[in-house]
């Protein structure tokens, strides 16, 4: 199935010269959705997942859909302040300053193997917070997985050497 037909492209979104991708037809498709998930879970069904993480929003749309096919927990990463337990936090470039991520400290460790998930994959700023949230807790990541890449921004030298996989490229 092509999967870049259920991507619309809307020009100068977030600002001027930005193509933004839009995921949401692809979402609002049970086949589209179901396809992207089954590609995935299949590329990493031998790997011993037993967390996926997830940024918030879309992060969590991919990664709760994933953790369910995989038979893995979820762990939801969010903004600072929005987790209500104690948190681990790692910070990540921005073209405008930094941002951060947080996860509850608890919610993965010594043991687990986890997935890294979000639906598209840029500078690789985010991937690479994600990673160094797991490496905090003391689990390992097995890898990283995207709907779409945007192959032009170079994200994938930022991250380890783990499995990639993007169902989507952007050249």
């Amino acid at each position: 199935m092509d999967l870049s037909s259920y991507i619309r492209d809307i020009p100068d979104f977030p600002k001027k010269g930005v193509v933004f991708k839009d995921i949401t037809p692809l979402l609002a498709s049970p086949d589209g959705f179901r396809d992207a998930i089954d590609v995935i879970a299949e590329e990493f069904a031998e790997q011993g997942v037993t967390k996926v993480l997830g940024a918030e929003a879309r992060g969590f749309i991919f990664g709760g859909a994933l953790a369910y096919r995989l038979g893995a927990g979820f762990v939801p990463a969010r903004k600072p302040g929005k987790l209500p337990w104690e948190t681990t936090r790692a910070e990540y470039e921005l073209e405008y300053g930094t941002d951060a991520l947080e996860v509850h400290a608890d919610a993965m460790g010594p043991g687990d193997r986890v997935l890294i998930v979000d639906d598209v994959l840029a500078t690789g700023g985010t991937a690479a917070a994600k990673h160094r949230l797991v490496e905090t807790t003391g689990a390992e990541t097995v890898g990283f997985a995207f709907l779409i890449e945007l192959d032009f921004l170079g994200g994938r030298e930022k991250l380890p050497q783990r499995p990639i996989v993007s169902l989507i490229h952007v050249v």
